[in-house]
Protein backbone atom coordinates (compact mmCIF):
# COMPACT_ATOMS: atom_id res chain seq x y z
CA UNK A 1 0.00 0.00 0.00
CA UNK A 2 1.56 3.79 -0.90
CA UNK A 3 2.11 5.34 2.29
CA UNK A 4 0.13 8.85 2.56
CA UNK A 5 1.64 12.24 2.62
CA UNK A 6 1.74 13.79 5.92
CA UNK A 7 0.22 17.00 4.79
CA UNK A 8 0.74 18.94 8.19
CA UNK A 9 4.25 18.11 7.35
CA UNK A 10 4.13 19.17 4.09
CA UNK A 11 5.40 22.67 3.79
CA UNK A 12 3.15 23.07 7.06
CA UNK A 13 0.02 23.39 4.83
CA UNK A 14 -2.91 24.46 7.08
CA UNK A 15 -6.81 23.91 6.91
CA UNK A 16 -10.04 25.93 7.38
CA UNK A 17 -12.55 22.72 7.56
CA UNK A 18 -13.77 23.93 10.91
CA UNK A 19 -15.29 27.07 9.24
CA UNK A 20 -16.77 24.73 5.80
CA UNK A 21 -17.97 22.22 8.35
CA UNK A 22 -20.05 24.63 10.09
CA UNK A 23 -21.05 26.37 7.20
CA UNK A 24 -22.52 23.03 5.85
CA UNK A 25 -24.48 22.52 9.48
CA UNK A 26 -22.76 19.54 10.35
CA UNK A 27 -20.89 18.49 13.56
CA UNK A 28 -18.15 16.60 14.32
CA UNK A 29 -19.99 13.50 15.10
CA UNK A 30 -21.96 13.82 11.68
CA UNK A 31 -18.58 14.11 9.83
CA UNK A 32 -17.33 11.33 12.05
CA UNK A 33 -19.90 9.15 10.91
CA UNK A 34 -19.59 10.06 7.22
CA UNK A 35 -16.14 9.51 6.89
CA UNK A 36 -16.28 6.27 9.20
CA UNK A 37 -13.86 7.53 11.42
CA UNK A 38 -14.01 7.88 15.52
CA UNK A 39 -15.03 11.74 16.39
CA UNK A 40 -11.96 12.09 18.83
CA UNK A 41 -9.90 11.04 15.17
CA UNK A 42 -12.21 13.58 13.61
CA UNK A 43 -11.79 16.31 16.35
CA UNK A 44 -7.76 16.25 16.06
CA UNK A 45 -7.59 16.62 11.87
CA UNK A 46 -10.12 19.68 12.65
CA UNK A 47 -7.71 20.92 14.93
CA UNK A 48 -4.46 19.95 13.71
CA UNK A 49 -3.50 17.74 16.51
CA UNK A 50 -4.14 14.51 14.16
CA UNK A 51 -1.93 14.13 11.20
CA UNK A 52 -3.96 14.95 7.95
CA UNK A 53 -3.41 12.94 4.53
CA UNK A 54 -4.24 13.05 1.45
CA UNK A 55 -7.33 10.15 2.29
CA UNK A 56 -9.24 11.83 4.95
CA UNK A 57 -8.45 15.36 2.86
CA UNK A 58 -10.17 14.00 0.22
CA UNK A 59 -12.95 12.46 2.08
CA UNK A 60 -14.09 15.90 4.04
CA UNK A 61 -14.15 17.21 0.63
CA UNK A 62 -16.47 15.03 -0.68
CA UNK A 63 -18.94 15.37 2.55
CA UNK A 64 -19.00 18.89 2.54
CA UNK A 65 -19.23 19.17 -1.56
CA UNK A 66 -16.06 21.37 -2.08
CA UNK A 67 -13.08 20.91 -3.50
CA UNK A 68 -10.11 20.16 -2.05
CA UNK A 69 -8.47 23.67 -2.49
CA UNK A 70 -11.23 25.20 -0.71
CA UNK A 71 -10.03 23.39 2.96
CA UNK A 72 -6.18 24.80 2.52
CA UNK A 73 -5.42 27.80 3.82
CA UNK A 74 -2.73 29.60 1.55
CA UNK A 75 -0.22 31.24 3.30
CA UNK A 76 0.83 34.44 1.10
CA UNK A 77 4.48 35.60 2.06
CA UNK A 78 4.17 39.15 3.93
CA UNK A 79 5.63 43.05 2.80
CA UNK A 80 6.77 45.42 5.52
CA UNK A 81 4.96 48.55 5.73
CA UNK A 82 7.58 51.17 5.89
CA UNK A 83 5.47 54.15 7.30
CA UNK A 84 2.96 56.87 5.24
CA UNK A 85 3.17 59.39 2.76
CA UNK A 86 1.34 62.14 2.29
CA UNK A 87 1.22 64.65 -0.97
CA UNK A 88 -0.08 67.98 0.97
CA UNK A 89 1.42 67.36 4.12
CA UNK A 90 4.85 66.33 4.98
CA UNK A 91 5.04 62.74 6.83
CA UNK A 92 8.04 61.34 8.05
CA UNK A 93 9.15 58.26 6.27
CA UNK A 94 10.41 55.73 7.96
CA UNK A 95 12.34 53.07 5.24
CA UNK A 96 11.99 49.79 6.79
CA UNK A 97 13.23 48.04 3.90
CA UNK A 98 14.05 44.63 5.96
CA UNK A 99 11.09 42.81 7.45
CA UNK A 100 10.83 43.75 11.24
CA UNK A 101 8.58 44.21 14.17
CA UNK A 102 6.21 46.65 12.29
CA UNK A 103 3.17 46.15 10.47
CA UNK A 104 2.60 43.78 7.44
CA UNK A 105 0.56 43.53 4.61
CA UNK A 106 0.03 39.85 2.69
CA UNK A 107 2.13 40.36 -0.35
CA UNK A 108 -0.14 40.40 -4.06
CA UNK A 109 0.00 37.67 -6.27
CA UNK A 110 1.56 39.32 -9.34
CA UNK A 111 4.33 40.98 -6.86
CA UNK A 112 7.43 39.04 -5.60
CA UNK A 113 7.77 39.64 -2.07
CA UNK A 114 11.70 40.23 -2.67
CA UNK A 115 12.83 43.93 -2.56
CA UNK A 116 9.40 45.25 -1.91
CA UNK A 117 8.20 47.56 0.34
CA UNK A 118 4.67 49.52 0.90
CA UNK A 119 4.04 52.89 2.33
CA UNK A 120 0.16 53.56 3.34
CA UNK A 121 -1.49 57.02 2.29
CA UNK A 122 -2.40 59.37 4.73
CA UNK A 123 -4.93 62.16 4.37
CA UNK A 124 -6.98 62.80 0.89
CA UNK A 125 -4.84 65.10 -0.55
CA UNK A 126 -3.87 62.90 -3.56
CA UNK A 127 -7.85 62.28 -4.33
CA UNK A 128 -9.10 61.06 -6.78
CA UNK A 129 -6.03 59.01 -7.85
CA UNK A 130 -5.28 57.68 -4.05
CA UNK A 131 -7.01 57.60 -0.59
CA UNK A 132 -6.29 57.84 2.74
CA UNK A 133 -5.25 54.17 4.19
CA UNK A 134 -4.44 53.18 0.20
CA UNK A 135 -1.20 50.97 0.16
CA UNK A 136 1.27 51.57 -2.61
CA UNK A 137 4.41 49.25 -3.37
CA UNK A 138 7.49 50.00 -4.72
CA UNK A 139 11.13 48.83 -5.28
CA UNK A 140 13.76 50.93 -4.89
CA UNK A 141 16.98 50.27 -7.45
CA UNK A 142 19.75 51.38 -5.23
CA UNK A 143 19.97 53.16 -1.60
CA UNK A 144 20.82 56.75 -2.68
CA UNK A 145 19.59 58.32 -5.90
CA UNK A 146 16.91 59.22 -8.00
CA UNK A 147 17.23 56.61 -11.46
CA UNK A 148 16.57 57.79 -14.86
CA UNK A 149 13.29 55.35 -14.82
CA UNK A 150 11.36 57.55 -11.95
CA UNK A 151 11.33 60.72 -13.94
CA UNK A 152 7.98 61.54 -15.40
CA UNK A 153 6.55 58.65 -13.34
CA UNK A 154 4.24 58.69 -9.89
CA UNK A 155 6.94 57.96 -7.12
CA UNK A 156 7.61 57.44 -3.51
CA UNK A 157 10.13 59.88 -2.21
CA UNK A 158 11.97 60.79 0.10
CA UNK A 159 13.67 64.63 0.63
CA UNK A 160 16.67 66.08 2.32
CA UNK A 161 14.64 66.21 5.54
CA UNK A 162 13.27 63.09 5.91
CA UNK A 163 9.99 63.56 4.64
CA UNK A 164 7.88 61.12 2.77
CA UNK A 165 6.00 61.82 -0.34
CA UNK A 166 4.59 60.48 -3.82
CA UNK A 167 4.71 62.68 -6.55
CA UNK A 168 5.46 62.78 -10.43
CA UNK A 169 8.71 63.88 -10.35
CA UNK A 170 10.57 65.96 -12.64
CA UNK A 171 14.31 66.70 -13.27
CA UNK A 172 14.54 70.45 -11.17
CA UNK A 173 16.39 73.84 -13.26
CA UNK A 174 19.37 73.54 -11.13
CA UNK A 175 21.45 69.77 -10.72
CA UNK A 176 20.42 67.54 -8.56
CA UNK A 177 17.35 69.27 -7.89
CA UNK A 178 13.98 68.32 -8.86
CA UNK A 179 10.05 69.70 -8.95
CA UNK A 180 7.45 67.20 -7.24
CA UNK A 181 4.20 67.33 -8.88
CA UNK A 182 0.52 66.65 -6.71
CA UNK A 183 -2.18 65.33 -8.67
CA UNK A 184 -4.39 67.62 -7.77
CA UNK A 185 -4.74 71.74 -8.00
CA UNK A 186 -5.01 71.67 -4.39
CA UNK A 187 -1.40 70.98 -3.78
CA UNK A 188 1.33 73.15 -5.56
CA UNK A 189 4.34 72.30 -6.91
CA UNK A 190 6.91 71.74 -5.20
CA UNK A 191 10.26 73.17 -6.92
CA UNK A 192 14.14 72.31 -6.30
CA UNK A 193 13.55 69.98 -4.00
CA UNK A 194 16.61 67.48 -3.01
CA UNK A 195 15.73 63.94 -3.06
CA UNK A 196 17.41 61.28 -1.13
CA UNK A 197 16.03 58.44 -3.00
CA UNK A 198 12.59 58.19 -5.58
CA UNK A 199 11.20 55.21 -6.47
CA UNK A 200 8.22 54.54 -9.26
CA UNK A 201 4.82 52.96 -7.67
CA UNK A 202 4.57 49.69 -8.81
CA UNK A 203 1.03 48.48 -7.75
CA UNK A 204 -1.41 50.67 -5.95
CA UNK A 205 -4.16 48.44 -3.36
CA UNK A 206 -7.06 50.66 -2.28
CA UNK A 207 -7.72 50.37 1.30
CA UNK A 208 -10.69 48.02 1.31
CA UNK A 209 -7.73 45.20 -0.26
CA UNK A 210 -5.20 45.72 1.86
CA UNK A 211 -4.77 42.67 4.08
CA UNK A 212 -2.48 44.01 7.04
CA UNK A 213 -1.28 40.59 9.13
Amino acid sequence: MARQTDLTEKSGMKFSIREKRKAAGLTQEDMAERLEISTSLYNGLETGKRRMNETYLDGISKVLHIPVSDLIIEERPTIAIAGKVGAGAQVPLFDAYEKGDGPQVECPRDLSPHGIVAVEVEGDSMEPVYSGGDLLFYSRVSHDGVPAEALGRRCVCEDANGMGWVKVVRAGREAGTFDLHSFNDTSPTMYGVRLKWAAPVRLHWPADMAKKV
